[in-house]
């Protein structure tokens, strides 16, 4: 490198980030947009936020393996390190081809996360990052690497060292740095060192063997054996604190022919196909999936439609109530909690607020019922899609050790959106119709967003690729594939086309064979990888992205679903089914009349006594449940059900009951002696009044339930004498807005706040770069009036209305110090246009745009130097 070159090299992230382009800091702020969460200033507080633990942290984070190892590599190279010395340490003596060709890529991507800055030949990982990544002794790195030889030995006694240096066969130095050096180059050496480990007994060379990959620390004794012994007195093993020794960093990577990890993984691995089935058969499954998913969450709203559970004091469904909603549903306790989340993530259920605090349907519910069901579906999908409340940690215990609980707080789970997003990502890839090998999916997105933090893989333990199975990531992955399955997304594991549109995702190509043939392959073949076909990791999608992949997804789906019925099919068991979904008015009323008994292609019905005298509640008579059901069945209506129906309604409402407490009165005082002489009715308090009169301690409920326990049929009635119709009326939260995601870290910022956050940040970096004159008695450092560094210039009122009237009759610009109203201060380059009635107006290079700025809220004004560009 020239001297020229040299100088015009960044010495500096600020200065590396000075020199980028438009499109260059858009490409950092939108992969990092923490950085602008609130817009710096200028560039040198963009380069001091891109700095900072928190950000790097986060920054690491979202890497794939292969570039995660890269950054790894250059924090244990060299400080800077050249090209060619990290490709040696990612590829080995042997230059790995793979790795060759995917280094340029993981370089490129540092670069612009501004995770790595400076030139191919002095190539810098930020400090935080090096700190991070570094290995020190509480710190293991991944690569299983110890300190150099010059960290190793700080603290050991010159004497010692130039003992090392005659063991070794080193000439002695006149003092320990360059020992040192002599030393660090002898390991470095290839021919050298390997003459020197031929000379150790074979017991010796196998520790160092099972120090090369780390852990490199191994403990002595305060005598240790001979083959020990030898590699102390070489340097090969070096003490950093009694009874301990490490392998120096130079040694281990000689062992590892010059390899900093013992696995790169330049490349992703492919997510393998299980089994194909013919795309037809998959939409299709999929849309009785929805189907049914529908139909359960309808089921859901209308057994909490009066009022659901109660709400815990801590917020969320108690376990028992999680359980009888299971039952009632028909579905596990955990399939249960997924289906009550995305009911309250779609804002159709949530709390009333009241002071007997319980769950119950939102006027939303009311909304989403009349939707077409396509875009009912759509609706619960894309909730699903973007949630970040997650029903598959339900039962599991929080930071505290509380149970965690449906609908309770401490659901969220940030990654959430993103797995769900990256899993459909990853079905898509495959040929369509295809189901993909979970463990191979699994390993791919461990490859695209390698473990961190307290979960972090060791890979220095593990086989290479393998984490652990309890990782937060995968445990979503593997709920997605199954709540994808539930929804109606995939089918038979194979994404479908509607679920193909709800991500915005291309439609794939269908395979050669099943082209040629439309046969699908059997559910055990493997069908071959397909590196190709997997999309790359894209940017989340934007509301209006997410709102036309929903519209198209509802497009998609809606001809796939079968046209609601008008009719059922009676049958002589007191049954009727429903050979595919029913209109709703007359599933609404076939819901009271009848108890549904199974679901699937067909629901079946079966009608008792409870369910007809729950019609007669509703206010129906006899003769309207027969024109119903005559008018709705395909079949003729069974005798046994029309006698069901008349024997129930003649003894529906021959007992009345009221509030005495309670009362009942009927006609007949022989039913009256029978209720009398039960013994079941005992609890009930009954006292006889009058002929046709009983009067009891119980409420009027408790009064109805308990005679309709024993087998009658009573009716309530009010206080005029008239019955009472039993209708439920709807129980309505007031209006509730769904949860909001809880994002991970700040929004994706779009390209408007982009172009205007590096507009402000380049005007900010003028401002505070363009050089000054000096001020009026100023030295050689600006003085006051200079204003040097970043600080605000500071004059007098008089001079500064002067120069602002020179400036506006030479055209000059000018660098000022201005306080707004809400007394935050800033510096501007501005080119005043007129000065009059107290105010300035001027083109602000900073705003890029003409403003006026009152002249007392400029703290100071100065000139800029005659060569500021």
């Amino acid at each position: 490198m020239s001297t020229e070159e040299k100088s015009a090299a960044p010495r500096s992230l600020a200065e590396a980030l000075r020199v980028r382009d438009d499109v260059s800091l858009a490409a950092l702020l939108r992969s990092r947009p923490d950085l602008i969460t609130p817009v710096p200033t200028d560039l040198t507080q963009l380069a001091a936020r891109a700095g900072t633990r928190a950000s790097v942290v986060r920054a690491l984070e979202r890497l794939d393996r292969f570039t995660l190892q890269t950054a790894e590599a250059l924090a244990v190279a060299p400080d800077p390190a050249t090209y060619g010395e990290l490709l040696a340490l990612m590829g080995g003596d042997e230059e790995d081809p793979a790795v060759a060709a995917a280094l340029p890529r993981a370089a490129a991507l540092l670069r612009e996360q501004a995770l790595v800055w400076g030139a191919d030949d002095r190539l810098r990982l930020v400090r935080t990052a090096r700190e991070l990544l570094a290995p020190s002794p509480q710190h293991p790195s991944p690569t299983g690497l110890g300190p150099t030889v010059r960290e190793a030995t700080a603290g050991m006694s010159p004497g010692r060292i130039q003992e090392i240096l005659g063991a070794v066969g080193l000439s002695s130095t006149h003092d320990s740095v360059s020992a040192v050096s002599a030393l660090g180059a002898l390991f470095a050496d290839r021919r050298r060192m390997a003459a020197l480990l031929a000379e150790l007994p074979e017991e010796s060379r196998e520790v160092l063997d099972r120090l090369v990959w780390g852990p490199p620390y191994g403990q002595v004794t305060h005598d240790p054996a001979a083959h020990l012994r030898a590699l102390l007195d070489r340097g090969l093993l070096l003490p950093t604190a009694p009874g301990t020794v490490v392998l120096p960093r130079e040694v281990a990577l000689h062992l590892r022919a010059g390899r900093a990890h013992r696995a790169p993984e330049p490349v992703p691995p492919p997510v393998e196909a299980a089994a194909a089935h013919r795309p037809q058969v998959v939409d299709a499954t999929a849309a009785g999936q929805a189907l049914a998913a529908l139909a359960t969450v309808d089921e859901l709203l209308k057994e909490w439609d009066e009022g659901g559970p109660t709400v815990l004091r801590a917020g969320g469904l108690s376990v028992r109530d999680l359980k009888r909603t299971a039952v009632a549903l028909d579905v596990p306790e955990p399939v249960a909690a997924f289906w009550v989340e995305l009911a309250y993530g779609a804002g159709l259920i949530a709390s009333d607020g009241e002071a007997e605090e319980r769950y119950a349907a939102t006027p939303a519910y009311d909304e989403w019922r009349e939707l077409p069901p396509a875009e009912r579906w759509a609706r619960l999908a894309g909730t699903w899609l973007t949630a970040t409340r997650t029903p598959g940690v339900v039962g599991g215990r929080d930071a505290k050790d509380r149970t965690l609980s449906a609908l309770g707080p401490n659901l969220d789970r940030s990654a959430a959106p993103e797995v769900r997003h990256r899993v459909l990502a990853l079905l898509a890839g495959l040929p369509e119709g295809a189901s993909p090998v979970e463990e191979s999916l699994l390993a791919r997105l461990r490859w695209e967003r390698p473990l961190r933090g307290p979960q972090r893989e060791q890979r220095d333990h593990r086989e290479p690729g393998k984490a652990r199975d309890d990782d937060l990531r995968s445990r979503i992955a593997r709920w997605t594939l199954s709540e994808a399955e539930l929804l109606g997304v995939t089918g038979r594991g194979a994404l479908a086309a509607p679920g193909r549109a709800l991500i915005g995702a291309p439609e794939a190509p269908r395979p050669a064979a099943q082209e040629e043939t439309g046969e699908p392959e059997g559910p055990g073949d493997k069908l071959p990888v397909h590196h190709h076909r997997t999309p790359p990791v894209a940017a989340p999608p934007t509301p209006a992205e997410r709102a036309a992949a929903t519209a198209t997804a509802a497009r998609l789906l809606a001809p796939l679903f079968p046209e609601p019925l008008d009719h059922v099919l009676l049958q002589a068991d007191l049954t009727a089914v429903a050979p595919g979904p029913l209109e709703r008015e007359l599933a609404d009323v076939l819901g009271v009349l009848a108890d549904v008994e199974s679901r699937g292609g067909a629901t079946v019905y079966r009608f008792t006594p409870g369910s007809v005298r729950r019609a007669l509640d509703a206010g129906r008579s006899a003769a309207d449940l027969h024109a119903f059901l005559a008018r709705h069945s395909r079949t003729p209506v069974p005798q046994p059900l029309t006698y069901l129906i008349d024997d129930v309604a003649r003894r529906h409402g021959r007992l009345r009951v009221g509030a005495a407490s309670a009362y009942v009165r009927c006609d007949d005082d022989a039913t009256l002696d029978e209720i009398l002489a039960d013994k079941r009715a005992a609890g009930l308090g009954l006292r006889r009044l009058a002929p046709t009169v009983l009067a009891a301690q119980a409420d009027p409920a408790a009064l109805l339930d308990g005679l309709r326990a024993i087998g009658f049929a009573p009716a309530a009635e009010s206080a005029a004498g008239d019955v009472l119709i039993a209708r439920a009326d709807s129980h309505r939260t007031p209006p509730r807005a769904a949860p909001e995601p809880v994002p991970d870290g700040p929004p994706a910022p779009d390209d408007t706040l982009l172009a205007a956050a590096i507009r402000a940040v380049r005007a900010g970096d003028l401002a505070s770069t363009t050089p000054r004159k000096p001020g009026p008695g100023s030295g050689e450092d600006g003085g006051e009036g200079g204003a040097p560094g970043g600080t605000l210039p500071r004059t007098g009122a008089a001079e500064t209305l002067a120069t602002m009237q020179a400036a506006v009759l030479t055209g000059e610009a000018l660098w000022i110090g201005y306080v707004n109203a809400e007394g935050a201060a800033s510096q501007r380059v501005i080119a005043p246009i007129r000065v009059e009635g107290g105010f300035v107006t001027a083109y602000d290079h900073t705003a890029d745009e003409v403003r006026t700025y009152p002249l007392h809220r400029i703290t100071g004004v100065a000139e800029l130097a005659d060569d500021a560009g």
